[in-house]
């Protein structure tokens, strides 16, 4: 009975918890907090997703919000055990709202509330046919007694419909992981969709990169929703192997996913509550009318292209790395990769293994770490072979990460890269030898903080630092000055032959698009999308607390953002679905706290 104390400590503070949310005590609530406290929602309290930092920020909240959710109903969760290490009680557990069912987590330090997660599952009455609830395969008998009609006719008939005669309730832009992710939860929810893709099949968005891309995250990080990679599969994904399984995935999951199809204009209308869509598709202009529009168009995925003195008169090639084919045609050529961050990398290290004359820019210092011991250190702690062994399956991998607020991730990352840091301090010293520079982040807590601040900076080494260490790939530092008709001239005066220029530069804001296809008004008003606004390094403040404008609602009514890296747009294409099906079935959803707009692009 010892082994089961933390679970009675749990259900205690769980109970007290209950009792003072469902009788409306909102000051006896906060009281149950510490006063550094935290309480990150995945929709289920705010229809958003929002932290509440401090007891003040909860009050506000439960004021606003619980005469409309209704909590009740909570229950130590009954197949994970409370855990109790150093100090801090910790455990799952699940409630309802008067619409959904949903779970938190609860970390207990001194007896009071440290952190706090409440995230919606499932909306009552509309749940996923999935399990118990799967669809038979038969067809239904037809009102008139008549046989029903068979699966290839009703994928058939929506196709034909979809779009045409009937009008989607969403649609997405954009045909990547993301899109296809969000669309999967969407078709299982019942929502009419349809995936707007400017590439002719799923999974082009991977193809028509550098022949030598793989992914630099783990398999386990990255399974899409319902469908996990075999236990064959690479760790590392190659891109091509990859976009056949989204190609795959589309299929299998029943997806409207219309590819060759350019997405020209839209137009949202307020008084008739919908969007008018303007695609172009073979060769014809269809004009949509969903009510809500989503923009799944990638993080990384509108290019930066630096404007440099001396661009028009270059008589070699020039390219951003997302337009980079790979290295064959460019063996004999002298190249110039402006950039020291992943796809620059990349590019180098395809080059420099055929042997061809390639140099790297850097501009700005870069993190890098090698992929072995970041997955030993830091994601294969819940995302690899082990985490399944020990029974962390990658949907409790999702949640635990989810748990933890981002204003303590930083002090919670710091110790792995100090360890990754002393690890590899002779090949760091080596590469520092070597003209790189480096760093850690403005606070050295690594490589996900930089991500989650501004989606860059950093490079996962598969082979290219040792290139740069050993000088097949050049290197120089410093910041470009112009280019002449064959050179790329540094600040300093270095100058550098070159027959081809590939700008590694990096993506801007996805609100860009935003302003291409519905107009510069609409995207100022949402604003700049992802970073936590740490105010480090291109994140800006004042700080946010949750990425900027993702997976949630934004200042412009029915106008949404999906991506991330695979987990993240795994994990949370489930509270986005979720939002729209409620809206598509007239479910009150009180959104509390859409984040004022401080920076516009």
């Amino acid at each position: 009975m010892l082994d089961k104390a933390p679970n009675a400590k749990l259900a205690g503070v769980l109970a007290s918890l209950g009792k003072a949310i469902e009788a409306g005590d909102i000051d006896g609530v906060a009281a149950m907090f510490q006063q550094d406290c935290y309480w990150r929602d995945l929709v289920a309290f705010t229809w958003n997703i929002k932290t509440m930092e401090g007891r003040d920020a909860i009050r506000d909240m439960l004021a606003a919000q619980l005469g409309h959710v209704k909590p009740r109903n909570w229950a130590i969760s009954a197949r994970d055990d409370a855990t109790e290490t150093d100090g801090t009680l910790e455990g799952w557990f699940t409630f309802e709202t008067g619409v959904a069912r949903c779970r938190g987590h609860l970390r207990i330090r001194d007896g009071r509330i440290f952190t706090l997660l409440t995230a919606m599952d499932e909306l009552k009455g509309h749940e996923e046919p999935s399990g118990v609830r799967r669809p038979n395969g038969h067809p239904d008998p037809a009102p008139d007694g008549r046989a029903g009609k068979p699966w290839m006719q009703r994928r058939q008939e929506e196709d034909a419909e979809l779009g045409h005669t009937r009008q989607p309730y969403v649609v997405i832009i954009g045909g990547g992981q993301g899109a296809l992710g969000l669309g999967a939860r969407l078709k299982q929810l019942g929502v009419p969709t349809i995936i707007v893709e400017k590439n002719p099949r799923a999974g082009d968005s991977w193809r028509v990169r550098y022949k030598s891309l793989c992914l630099h995250d783990p398999v386990w990080y990255d399974h899409m929703p319902y469908l996990n990679f075999p236990t064959h599969w690479p760790v590392y994904s190659p891109k091509d192997k990859l976009g056949d399984w989204l190609e795959m995935y589309a299929k299998v999951m029943e997806l409207n996913f219309w590819g060759s199809t350019l997405c020209k204009s839209a137009k949202y209308d307020g008084r008739a509550q919908e969007w008018t869509v303007v695609v172009e598709r073979d060769s014809k202009e269809i004009i949509l009318r969903p009510k809500h529009l989503v923009f799944a168009t990638g993080q990384a995925s509108r290019r930066r292209m630096p404007k440099l003195p001396g661009q028009e008169i270059f008589k070699g090639e020039q390219q951003h790395s997302s337009q980079h084919p790979g290295p064959d045609a460019y063996v004999d050529k002298k190249t110039v990769v402006i950039g020291s961050n992943t796809s620059a990398h990349d590019i180098c290290g395809a080059l420099a293994e055929l042997g061809a004359d390639v140099t790297m820019v850097q501009r700005s210092p870069t993190l890098v770490v090698g992929t072995e011991p970041l997955h030993r250190i830091a994601t294969g702690v819940l995302y690899s072979e082990d985490a399944v062994a020990r029974g962390i399956d990658v949907e409790k991998a999702d949640y635990i990460n989810a748990s933890m607020p981002y204003r303590l991730m930083g002090a919670d990352q710091k110790p792995l890269y100090d360890r990754l840091r002393a690890e590899g301090a002779e090949f760091f010293k080596a590469l520092e030898a070597a003209g790189f520079r480096l760093d850690w982040g403005d606070d050295e807590t690594g490589l996900f903080m930089k991500y989650m601040r501004r989606g860059s900076g950093y490079y996962i080494d598969i082979g290219a630092s040792q290139m740069i260490i050993d000088g097949r790939i050049k290197h120089k530092y410093g910041q470009i000055d112009r280019l002449t008709e064959t050179s790329v001239v540094l600040a300093d005066g270095t100058e550098l032959p070159a027959d081809l220029v590939v700008y590694a530069t990096g993506f801007g804001s996805m609100n860009g698009w935003v302003a291409d296809i519905v107009d510069q008004a609409t995207a100022d008003k949402v604003g700049r999308v992802w970073g936590l606004g740490s105010d480090t390094t291109n994140d800006p403040g004042p700080w946010e607390g949750e990425p900027r404008n993702m997976w949630k609602p934004t200042q412009q009514e029915a106008l949404w953002f999906h991506g991330g890296n695979l987990h993240q747009s795994r994990h949370n294409s489930l509270f986005l679905a979720l939002q729209l099906k409620a809206r598509m079935e007239g479910i009150p959803t009180p959104v509390y706290g859409i984040p004022e707009v401080h920076h516009t692009s």
